[in-house]
């Protein structure tokens, strides 16, 4: 089962891997999306390692800067890496692919037309800029006078980067300031973003799929909605009403019908090469861990990236 741990959580590893490693920490720290994973994935790996981990959220931004401080060993990360990241030597792999969506409270005072009719990309964009200011304005017909109340991300998200670039549309984004900028409250992390939605039936917001459906069940649970998202504005057809489970919208992600952004990939990066005693643990995460990724609410990675990755680990591990 997935798990939620806060952030800072460790995970000692016992097990048979080989070499004097028993007393070596591996530190990991950075996005919040792919924490749960990458603490489950630690969490399996045991039988085969000695290692032991020392794993913390706190944002993309914040797992780069404590890479190139040398406080940590790995970084995770909820987007690809900046060409100026690269150039100051960071090597990243993929490892898996997260979902964001768009999320209401389940009291929503339009939510029956919401999750009948869905929204438009440019519906959202207008809602998340404050140029859609009520819920009335955005089903007319509706008889409704309720304002909308914005929520957003205040840590180091790539997920919220992310939004910014789907919300912007094809060649376009909004920089995570200048959505900050138009929200009435950010919180830190989809914890704290999911609990504020909850309690405010106005409220809209973006959350990582797994504050939305139940992590046992995968079915929708609790106080927030996903938002469907209408395509090509002629509001939802059978081919775009995947919302009902998390499975059914992990499947539509898989095939490429519900778009990336906000679907993106999640990268674990070192500084200048990844030591050989974690390359044996990232490796284990492009093959036999990508098993576990469907079940704990992510999408694989296909067989090319994985490759793709591998090769890049294989060509960046010190000796």
């Amino acid at each position: 089962m997935l798990s939620t741990a806060a952030a800072g959580t460790v995970i000692s590893l016992a097990g048979c891997f080989g070499g004097d490693s028993s007393d070596q920490t591996v530190r990991i720290s950075g996005g919040v999306g792919p924490l749960p994973m990458v603490e489950v994935w630690a969490d399996l790996y045991a039988e085969q390692s000695d290692l032991t981990f020392d794993i913390s959220g706190g944002g993309t931004g914040v797992g780069v800067s404590d890479l190139f401080n040398d406080q940590v060993d790995v970084a995770m990360m909820g987007r690809e890496p900046f060409e100026e990241e690269l150039e100051r030597g960071l090597v990243a792999v993929p490892m898996l692919i997260d979902t964001v969506v768009g999320t209401v409270n389940k009291n929503n005072p339009v939510i029956d037309r919401i999750r009948s009719q869905g929204v438009t990309r440019a519906e959202l964009e207008a809602i998340f800029t404050g140029e859609i200011t009520n819920w009335g304005e955005l089903f007319p017909d509706a008889g409704v006078d309720a304002e909308i109340v914005i929520y957003g991300r205040s840590d180091a998200s790539a997920a919220y980067k992310k939004w910014g670039e789907f919300l912007g549309g094809e060649g376009d984004a909004y920089t995570q300031n200048e959505l900050e900028e138009f929200s009435d409250g950010n919180f830190n992390g989809d914890q704290s973003v999911a609990q504020s939605l909850g309690d405010n039936e106005n409220a809209i917001a973006m959350n990582n799929v797994n504050y939305v459906y139940d992590l046992d069940s995968g079915e929708l649970d609790g106080e927030i909605r996903p938002v469907p998202l209408d395509r090509d504005g002629d509001g939802l057809s059978e081919s775009e009403s995947f919302y009902r489970t998390r499975g059914e919208l992990l499947a539509a992600v898989e095939r490429g019908d519900y778009p990336a952004p906000p679907a993106r990939e999640m990268w674990l990066a070192a500084n200048g090469a990844f030591d050989s005693s974690v390359a044996p643990f990232i490796e284990w995460v492009l093959t036999d861990g990508q098993q576990y990724v469907s079940e704990n609410g992510y999408v694989p990675l296909t067989e090319d990236r994985l490759e793709d990755g591998r090769t890049t680990l294989e060509n960046n591990t010190e000796s």
